[in-house]
């Protein structure tokens, strides 16, 4: 069997990759996708890891979950294949306290549980042993239990309340005038010499919509970085899945393209569902979302990514552009979570920016309020300057 050629280049490149940065004076240093795959490697095998995962680096297993546990194992399935990720995933067990907090049950249900273990347990789910499945499992439904609790009323009273207002009647009959709003609405034109108010303006309650009120696409990228904005997202989603008026439906993405919104009566069997990591396709993603969409003006699309595409850029901006023209509310969320400014692709979110797309990181206390007022179609742009939230660029609309 004839063996490919590989040029002294590759081949000096292969070395480095196996021994390491000591190797640097002999086969060179690194640069671009093979300086990332030995990041990746240095922080698993190396006891000074760059990554702050090597053995020497951590503490025991009983505190927060580092989250750049999560974001190590999306760049390994990113850059190298299924066999080896596998074999990466198993040596990790072994040398970081994940094998300690993995194999025994006890201590995995004596952990701080927060939004970092739950995504690391997820990332891991392929490979936690039998005898801990169901504990792992028991810690995710913990964590989302406490964070529906948390999440679930501020959310339903955000979109049931815009949703009552956007439905206002403004042209009510006689049996359907809200006399309460009517009267409030007209209290300038109260007439003194006949003791009674002028209603120039009649306000009724919303009649009954025949199809949902608003629909909701939540088109979320699965890649390591955005571990905790997954699981925040599929809480929200939950809920308002669970919301009769609006039509929700949750994607998740890296270079495949996976709907869950048949899983969004559980969370915790739909984070069970997702594999954090890999590459990132951000157009196909858009693609398929443009595809399931019914009426236009009537949904709003929520990406929430990093934006670092993998896919073709410009036909991602040609589909952005689309969606806009047709009434869709596009809205890109950079996070969805507790930590502060995320990394992210800034030339991307500005060319979005331009196309009506506005693009900012959002914490789930905040997200609610987003969402409501995207529902009464108000200034995104501007709702996210009253927070405080600051937009890669304003977007003119």
């Amino acid at each position: 069997m004839n063996t490919p050629m590989v040029s002294e280049e590759e081949r000096l490149r292969r070395w480095r990759l196996v021994l390491g940065g000591e190797a640097d004076s002999a086969c060179g240093k690194l640069s671009g996708t093979a300086a990332e795959m030995d990041q990746a490697l240095s922080a698993l095998y190396d006891a000074d890891g760059k990554n702050g995962l090597g053995q020497s680096n951590r503490q025991g297993g009983r505190g927060g979950s580092s989250p750049s546990v999560a974001r190590w194992l999306g760049d390994i399935r990113k850059y190298f294949p299924a066999s080896v990720v596998q074999v990466m995933q198993r040596d990790a067990l072994e040398r970081l306290d994940l094998r300690s907090l993995l194999l025994e049950p006890e201590m995995l249900a004596s952990a701080h549980a927060d939004v970092h273990l739950v995504a690391n347990l997820i990332a891991l789910s392929g490979v936690i042993p039998a005898s801990t499945k169901d504990t792992a499992r028991m810690v995710v439904r913990k964590v989302v239990d406490a964070l529906l609790k948390k999440l679930e009323e501020p959310m339903r009273s955000a979109v049931t309340g815009a949703l009552d207002r956007s439905q206002r009647n403004r042209r009510p009959r006689h049996s359907e005038i809200d006399w309460n709003r009517t009267i409030r609405a007209n209290l300038r034109h109260w007439q003194e010499e006949y003791r009674t108010i002028v209603p120039q303006q009649l306000i009724g309650y919303g009649r009954k919509a025949r199809s949902p009120q608003r629909e909701v696409v939540l088109c979320i990228d699965q890649s390591g970085s955005m571990a905790a904005s997954v699981v925040y997202s599929s809480i929200f989603g939950a809920v308002m899945a669970s919301l009769p008026s609006v039509a929700t439906k949750l994607v998740v993405f890296d270079t495949a393209i996976v709907d869950l919104t048949d899983q969004l009566d559980d969370p915790v069997e739909l984070l069970f569902g997702v594999q954090l990591g890999g590459g990132t396709d951000i157009n196909g993603a858009v693609g398929y979302c443009q595809s399931i969409i019914r009426e236009p003006r009537n949904t709003i699309l929520v990406l929430i990514s990093d934006l670092y595409e993998g896919g073709v850029e410009a036909n991602l901006l040609r589909r952005a552009a689309a969606l806009v023209e047709s009434g869709v509310q596009f809205i890109t969320l950079l996070a969805l979570s507790d930590e502060g400014a995320p990394s992210y692709d800034r030339a991307l979110g500005a060319k979005l920016a331009a196309l009506g797309v506005p693009s900012f990181a959002c914490t789930p206390d905040a997200f609610p309020g987003l969402m409501a007022a995207a529902i009464r179609k108000e200034d995104i742009n501007a709702w996210a300057a009253g927070q405080g939230l600051v937009t890669t660029a304003k977007s003119g609309r």
